[in-house]
């Protein structure tokens, strides 16, 4: 078992003295239970009235209504605590596992069941010479779906292992701290910002897919959550150099534009959700969402105006 008795809790420490969470040892955190003062990280820590208590305190000062109501668990954005923190994250790998298995099938069968789904169609098998509009079915046509379907291709196995192993490393810790929806809606957004970027910028004829749009709006989400949180951010800044190294290598075979659009996108979201002031938390929140679907789809109104 990961837990420690409160006894125990002055053992929540590294070698080097740093703190860390008395049920996960191997986590650093700066945080505390604010009645037990035992150490917690994000996946433990629950909101109160004033801090933030530990899943034990919660369950102690549950017993009567006046104590359910006061301490009922709320993560760090002011979502509901979940049994399960990573069922979405879950949910989210099995869709991309699910659709990669499908493509790689149709694609033995001689369906090119990726062109249907990429950003812009038949970019990689199409002849787009002849037609002002680069010759390719996709947004621009009116199959807006491209912009959310984009977002779940991956076209080789390193591909889609390195996005659904960033997926998982970034999403459970994310979901834990924001709550389902919220954690949800800052996926599936990023993910959509990350392609109206492509589609705004990139030329018709190149493909674009893959999840790499939404895992940089983790990434990103993921560097405002340990600032928040006062951890060390070195690892995090060390993980986003390497990947927009990755992302602008001079061989040009990444959609920048994706990661770029997905990495603010969620980095802007991310500010909304562990910062909003309590008391107007979810027009913050929401609002802040709201904002980027507002631009995501302004993007890519002007630019099929542009197109067509």
């Amino acid at each position: 078992m990961d837990q420690q008795p409160p006894a125990e809790q002055e053992r929540s420490a590294a070698a080097d003295g740093s703190l860390t969470c008395y049920r996960h040892p191997g986590r650093e955190t700066g945080i505390r239970c604010t009645r037990c003062e035992r150490p917690i990280c994000t996946d433990c820590m629950i909101e109160a009235s004033v801090g933030f208590h530990c899943p034990e305190c919660v369950r102690e000062g549950s017993g009567t209504g006046h104590h359910r109501v006061a301490n009922r668990p709320r993560t760090l954005a002011g979502g509901s605590v979940a049994a399960d923190p990573r069922l979405v994250t879950k949910i989210l790998l099995g869709i991309n596992l699910a659709v990669f298995v499908a493509v790689l099938i149709a694609k033995q069968s001689g369906y090119p069941l990726l062109d249907d789904l990429l950003l812009f169609g038949r970019a990689y098998s199409g002849d787009p010479s002849g037609d002002p509009s680069g010759g390719l079915e996709g947004v621009a046509e009116g199959q807006w779906y491209r912009l959310v379907t984009s977002m779940f291709l991956h076209q080789e196995v390193w591909h889609i292992a390195f996005n659904m192993l960033g997926l998982w490393w970034l999403g459970g810790p994310l979901e834990a701290a924001l709550g389902r929806g919220r954690y949800l809606a800052l996926y599936l957004l990023s993910g959509l910002a990350g392609s109206a970027l492509t589609y705004w910028i990139a030329d018709p004829a190149q493909g674009s897919l893959g999840a790499s749009g939404a895992v940089f709006g983790l990434l990103g989400a993921t560097a405002v959550l340990m600032r928040r949180m006062n951890y060390d951010m070195r690892p995090v800044i060390a993980l986003l150099v390497v990947n927009l190294i990755f992302t602008f290598n001079p061989w040009g075979a990444i959609a920048w534009q994706a990661h770029v659009g997905g990495l603010v996108a969620g980095a802007l979201m991310a500010i909304a959700m562990v910062h909003a002031p309590r008391e107007h938390r979810n027009l913050v929140q929401y609002g802040a969402c709201a904002l980027v679907l507002v631009v995501v789809v302004l993007a890519v109104v002007l630019r099929t105006a542009a197109l067509t």
